[in-house]
């Protein structure tokens, strides 16, 4: 069954496309179609060696431990190579497995299944790659206050698709994309002039959107506390200045939440957490992670 923190922390994602909805099915559909599009082309050259009436059952299996992820773009990526493929989950999205476990059993024509075949597992092995990346971090910081978010830092195309699998391994999302807040960082301050000055020209937009300002030093935390800041993003501070800029905020009426960023990894997480943070946003999780081991073997032939 889905884990419960998985339920709470479809958060952000969700308020734009929630589960089961036509934006969120829609969504899923329009990311098959490009991957089909680009794996097929004109067809599928090594498929068509095979009998068209050949029918097949095959099983996507694990090769490792994994959180999997991606099974509405797996559904998408057979029924829409074949609305005619059947398809019987023994797991559920957000399951954590293990080696050697079964996760679907699919039925079809054995050239659909071999057409939809990479498409499919690309999908999976790399949604579940970003959810059990997820997951260790939000393990390793059980018991604290802290949260773990993830950047813009995305596979291109798949922005969407990663941020919902975050969600999934127990995350949550910083925004969405540029349209979705706005982050002050190092560059913009420098464009603008000074962080009293930025954040005067971001209050003013009235957007409704979240306003986040990212600091490199406690002089610059000072500053954008003076200033109104109510978010505030700490820039490779080290656990010591983490640690100061909680208190100082604490001091302050506690006026921003506070997100560490930068230099951080599962060994120093939880010294992280600790410090008392409010978030943490790791980048790690959708840029720098390696694709879940699964395969699709056929197992029957009729």
């Amino acid at each position: 069954m889905i884990d419960s923190i998985i339920i709470q922390t479809m958060s952000l994602f969700n308020q734009y496309y929630p589960a089961n909805s036509t934006v969120f099915n829609d969504l899923v559909r329009q990311q098959v179609q490009a991957a089909l599009n680009e794996d097929i082309g004109t067809g599928d050259l090594t498929a068509s060696l095979v009998p068209a009436a050949q029918d097949v059952t095959a099983t996507i299996i694990a090769r490792e431990t994994a959180v999997i992820c991606g099974i509405p773009w797996v559904k998408a990526c057979f029924r829409q190579v074949d609305a005619g493929v059947t398809i019987e989950w023994k797991v559920s999205e957000g399951e954590r497995v293990q080696a050697n476990q079964i996760l679907c059993e699919i039925s079809g024509t054995a050239r659909s299944l071999l057409t939809a075949e990479r498409c499919a597992l690309n999908f999976l092995q790399t949604l579940s790659a970003t959810a059990t990346a997820t997951r260790q971090y939000v393990d390793a910081i059980a018991g604290t206050q802290s949260q773990i978010l993830d950047t813009r830092k995305t596979i291109p195309n798949l922005r969407l698709a990663q941020k919902y699998a975050v969600t999934v391994g127990g995350g949550h999302n910083q925004r969405l994309a540029l349209y979705d807040g706005i982050l002050i960082k190092e560059n913009h301050i420098a464009a603008a002039g000074a962080i009293d000055k930025v954040l005067a020209q971001a209050f003013a937009l009235n957007s409704g959107k979240s306003i986040q300002i990212e600091v490199e030093n406690m002089s610059q935390l000072k500053e954008a506390l003076a200033a109104g800041a109510t978010s505030i993003l700490l820039d490779n501070f080290s656990t010591e200045q983490l640690a100061e800029a909680v208190r100082f905020n604490l001091q302050s009426g506690k006026r921003a939440v506070l997100e560490a960023s930068g230099g951080i990894g599962l060994k120093n997480v939880r010294e992280i957490a600790l410090t008392g943070v409010d978030r943490i946003s790791i980048g790690a999780i959708t840029k720098h992670i390696q694709a879940t081991d699964l395969s699709m073997r056929i197992i029957q032939t009729d």
